[in-house]
């Protein structure tokens, strides 16, 4: 583990960090920007770099990691195949090309962070972002979902291992994004038709996939796991069943029945992830920190819970900042850390 274990991690402060998708297609001004932005008490993130096109999406990216199941991309998105192609391979030189850049950022830091993060899509929206040879999405098949879960949990210490060396030391996060998870659940994603819907998946299957590959990825000397979801039917009290670490959700419409789940969270001594900063439309003005510090502390004053609590929290953005300007997502980054100063000095009293 390098010195660096979940208790490690369990920092006595608020700490601010973003979900992965960045703007842009240059891997080295992306790291250079979210490492200096992100430092250390914070948690600097591994850029995804979508507008890179092909293979840097968050599903080819995840994808290309899959042990003995080859992906390739047709008009409808990814399918699985019998063996790797182009677009499987693009994915993995993208990828190799990001911790090579990680590698050398990180080597040139005075001090570099004591943790970094990386995204991966989930089992369940990898899933269901995966097309079989018949067009239909793997999601419909119980064979299929198995072999992706399994696929992924086997693929994950490689990928672990080669971020360990880019920055030796540090102790690595990993957010899994699950952002289908309310339509997989419910049983509203559409078949290839269109004519109808597929089949929900069973929450003892969902809690099942996660705990798999959350296993794997503690197996692999990862320090912390959080489950990212939209706030829509978030299934929290599944996520922390599965072994996960914590949850990262939007804030904004959370109900007070998911405000009550998350303050039992933070009491059993979990990680909540909360997207505080409502990222907008591109150009819009951002809330002032003392909002954002407000839109956390009022619920969190009539749920009961301490200041002293607020160190189980990480902040982060609403969403990924792909469609912001660099400069735009470099002032998102700002106003971030700044808000978690703003909670720590609630904390302190």
């Amino acid at each position: 583990m390098s010195g660096h274990s979940l208790a490690g991690l369990a920092s006595s402060q608020v700490t601010a960090t973003a979900l992965g998708p960045w703007p842009g297609d240059d891997p080295l001004e992306a790291t250079r920007t979210i490492r200096g932005e992100l430092g250390s008490p914070h948690l600097p993130h591994l850029a995804e770099l979508p507008g890179r096109g092909v293979g840097s999406d968050a599903v080819g990216r995840t994808a290309a990691l899959l042990v003995e199941l080859a992906v390739d991309v047709q008009p409808h998105g990814w399918r699985l195949v019998d063996r790797p192609g182009k677009d499987q391979q693009r994915a993995l030189s993208a990828l190799a090309t990001d911790i090579n850049v990680l590698a050398d950022v990180a080597g040139a830091e005075d001090a570099s962070a004591e943790a970094v993060k990386i995204q991966l899509r989930g089992p369940l929206s990898l899933a269901a972002g995966l097309y079989l040879h018949n067009g239909e999405r793997a999601l419909l098949d119980f064979g299929a979902r198995r072999d992706i879960t399994d696929s992924l949990a086997a693929g994950v210490a490689e990928h672990i291992a080669r971020i360990r060396t880019a920055v030796p030391g540090a102790a690595v996060v990993v957010q899994l994004d699950e952002p289908d998870i309310a339509a997989v659940l419910a049983g509203t994603i559409p078949t290839a038709s269109g004519y109808r819907t597929l089949r929900s998946v069973p929450l003892d299957e969902a809690t099942a996939a996660w705990r798999r590959v959350v296993e794997a990825l503690r197996a692999a000397g990862v320090a912390e796991t959080v489950i990212s979801v939209p706030e829509i039917e978030a299934p929290f009290a599944r996520i922390l069943d599965s072994g996960a670490d914590g949850v990262a959700v939007p804030l904004k419409a959370l109900t007070t029945r998911q405000w009550e789940q998350l303050a039992g969270m933070v009491e059993s001594g979990k990680r909540v992830w909360a997207g505080v900063l409502p990222t907008g439309e591109p150009g819009e003005a951002l809330p002032r920190t003392a909002e954002l510090v407000e839109a956390v502390w009022r619920p969190w004053r009539q749920l009961g819970l301490p200041a002293s609590s607020l160190a189980a929290l990480r902040v982060t953005p609403s969403h990924g900042l792909a469609g912001h300007s660099p400069a735009a997502a470099k002032e998102i980054l700002n106003r971030l850390t700044r808000l978690a100063d703003g909670l720590n000095q609630l904390a302190l009293g």
